[in-house]
């Protein structure tokens, strides 16, 4: 997974992997079939741990928890010393080309849906009075999950927690009340 977060799915040479795994690539191969393979189970593992923050952000009580859990995760997990900055499921495959268009497409997918349970979960905020009526609660998730991906990627790039922070602090300032 740390191999992929960190150089992207083309960028991770099978060598690399078989190293970091402690394998050999015949082994690599018997084990998870081909290198696409293993960068689904490598996501299925960055899913349900270094982004889990999302399905949790998901349970706060108001819609506004929900976003400011949404943005702290992505923080988080994007600027750990002891792991890669940037998020696997923005950078892993943005730059892949045609043989990489299935793990592109696969997490475009994978965004995709994190905006649909977040687009879900404000649609409930709406419905039980938590959102104004009129917020378009598709327009919010993706306003949200973009910024938690622009954050990823500003993470990447090198700019500090605090300063990210700060930019998800101004941009939850005019968040919709009821």
């Amino acid at each position: 997974m740390l191999v992929f977060w960190e150089h992207g799915y083309e960028g991770a040479s099978l060598a690399n992997l078989t190293d970091t795994m402690g394998i050999s690539t015949t082994s690599m191969y018997a084990t998870f079939g081909n290198k696409e393979d293993l960068f689904r189970k490598a996501l299925e593992r960055y899913t349900e741990g270094p982004s889990a923050y999302l399905a949790q952000a998901l349970e706060e009580p108001t819609a506004l928890g929900v976003a400011t859990a949404i943005l702290a995760g992505t923080i988080r997990t994007t600027t750990r010393p002891a792991h890669p900055h940037g998020c696997m499921g923005v950078q892993g495959a943005l730059a892949t080309s045609d043989p990489g268009r299935r793990v592109r497409d696969l997490l475009t997918a994978w965004r995709n849906n994190g905006c649909s349970c977040v687009r879900e979960r404000f649609q409930r905020a709406v419905d039980d009075g938590d959102l104004p009526a009129e917020t378009s609660p598709a327009l919010l998730a993706r306003y949200v999950t973009t910024l938690a991906f622009g954050i990823a990627v500003q993470a990447a790039s090198g700019v500090g927690r605090d300063e990210l922070q700060e930019m998800a602090d101004a941009a939850l300032r005019n968040w919709p009340l009821p």
